[in-house]
């Protein structure tokens, strides 16, 4: 997806945000069902950026990605946690 792509789907979705080269400080992948997902810790932020896959992703701790996401809440134990749901993720 080109930057003018990424420029029109920010347009229509006012939600999204966009991140460039973040650094990955720690990848976690779980199954669920027929779904992997993937949880990304970035540098200088405290909340977790998720991500579903069929397959196994490649392992991101330490590499530099550019992000499209939307933040979430999301019930952990009964605990409402900020998350950030990521609808595009490349390596930059």
């Amino acid at each position: 997806m080109a930057k003018d792509e990424v420029a029109k789907l920010l347009d229509r979705h006012t939600q999204l945000v966009h991140s460039e080269r973040k650094r990955v400080i720690s990848h976690v992948q779980r199954e669920t069902g027929n779904w992997i997902i993937n949880t990304v810790m970035l540098e200088d932020y405290s909340v977790p950026f998720k991500f579903k896959r069929k397959k196994p992703y490649k392992n991101l701790k330490g590499q530099f990605v550019n992000l499209t996401y939307y933040p979430d809440n999301d019930s952990v134990a009964g605990i409402d946690v900020e998350v950030m749901n990521v609808v595009r993720i490349r390596v930059s």
